[in-house]
């Protein structure tokens, strides 16, 4: 359930109440792909780095080590020591963006693995199933995706295909959820948007999937290579249509500007492998702008790589140490950066959830929108 605290203009400041906790909105939602965050984080770092949700990849643990696997280990909040709320993505974005060879029908999508080449087929019934054999608390419909941009014709029968697949989604999930032997009888489904950056095509998918009456409503297939604008004019063009009493998740989105220009709009819920990405390479975000410690002028300094957090890695090592450990090759520096990117993600969200709390969300997102994107 869904409980709106304050609003100022589209920006809201929620809860959402799910079977393994609620969730503080608006939040960031770590990704661990394969059950942990890339760079050698586990779900017990992520208490320390204030994450509410971890998120978890159907298509990657389906593959590996198998989801029949992860449902007898006891389910993946357990496989994973995550005590939390876990949101599971439907394995479509994975289906479009890394097979090859793949064949889309009514029924379902065949493909072939990226691993080993072997030939997986997976539709609606079969991402519910995967999903109810991982336990996930949030379900995602299984949709297709397709890249922008793309001809209007295709995208209309894609965003028409979707919807018939949601129902599918549907119908499938609560036919798990009534058996006796399902690991998490209360898992939620989420519908999820398409439409590309037709405006219209956007609205009627919002029309018609909103009346299935979901725990919540993705906007998908966005972020994948428009311009920021065009983005956010469509998140403005979708929000009306969305249920005022449901959670807003933008998938895979983004810089820490993209979210709160995204919180400015409406949206609630957020996930991004960038700042785990962006941390492995050296790039880090901090209240100054971006840093990156590859670079010389960091040998000699001697301060935290942000002054004003108090992650792991800020109240114990410095930037000159830190500089080293990536000059060096070794691991640690990729641990304490993806430490740090993904705890000023979340604290981030803190500061738009007390400042939306305080009245003061116009202010703040006035003072941070530019600094947040600015290179040091």
């Amino acid at each position: 359930m869904y409980t709106l605290i304050n609003q100022v203009g589209n920006a809201r400041r929620g809860e959402f109440e799910t079977p393994h906790g609620t969730i503080q909105t608006p939040a960031f939602m770590n990704v661990a792909t394969a059950g942990a965050i890339k760079g050698g984080v586990s779900a017990i770092d992520l208490k320390e780095i204030h994450c509410q949700v971890q998120l978890c990849n159907t298509y990657h643990l389906h593959i590996r080590p198998g989801d029949e696997v992860v449902r007898q280990m006891g389910g993946i909040r357990k496989f994973t020591a995550w005590d939390g709320p876990v949101l599971t993505d439907s394995g479509g974005f994975q289906v479009f963006s890394l097979a090859k060879l793949r064949n889309i029908k009514e029924e379902g999508v065949t493909f072939a693995s990226h691993v080993d080449g072997r030939k997986i087929f997976m539709g609606p019934e079969e991402s519910m199933r995967i999903q109810s054999n991982l336990g996930s608390t949030i379900a995602m419909a299984f949709d297709e995706c397709v890249a922008n941009p793309s001809e209007y014709r295709y995208v209309k029968e894609s965003s028409d295909l979707t919807i018939r697949w949601l129902r599918r989604c549907n119908d499938e999930i609560n036919r798990l959820n009534s058996l006796s032997d399902t690991i998490n009888p209360k898992q939620m489904l989420f519908g999820i948007n398409q439409g590309s950056t037709y405006a219209d095509l956007r609205i009627e998918n919002m029309k018609a999937i909103r009346e299935l009456d979901l725990k919540g409503y993705a906007i998908g297939g966005l972020a994948v290579g428009e311009p920021a604008e065009v983005m956010y004019e469509i998140i403005e063009a979708v929000e009306p249509y969305m249920p005022k009493d449901r959670p807003r998740y933008l998938m895979g989105v983004g810089t820490p500007t993209n979210i709160l220009e995204a919180v400015y709009r409406g949206v609630d819920l957020f996930d991004c492998v960038m700042p785990s990405r962006n941390a492995r390479h050296g790039h880090l975000f901090t209240s100054e702008g971006i840093r990156n410690l590859h670079n010389a002028k960091y040998t000699l300094d001697d301060s935290p790589i942000d002054p004003q957090c108090d992650c792991p890695a800020c109240k114990h090592f410095t930037r000159s140490y830190i500089h080293h450990l990536f000059k060096s090759g070794e691991m640690l520096a990729m641990r304490l950066s993806v430490l740090h990117n993904l705890h000023f993600y979340n604290t981030l969200m803190e500061k738009i959830r007390e400042s939306l709390e305080s009245g003061q969300f116009e202010q703040f997102y006035r003072q941070y929108k530019e600094t947040l994107s600015l290179r040091i």
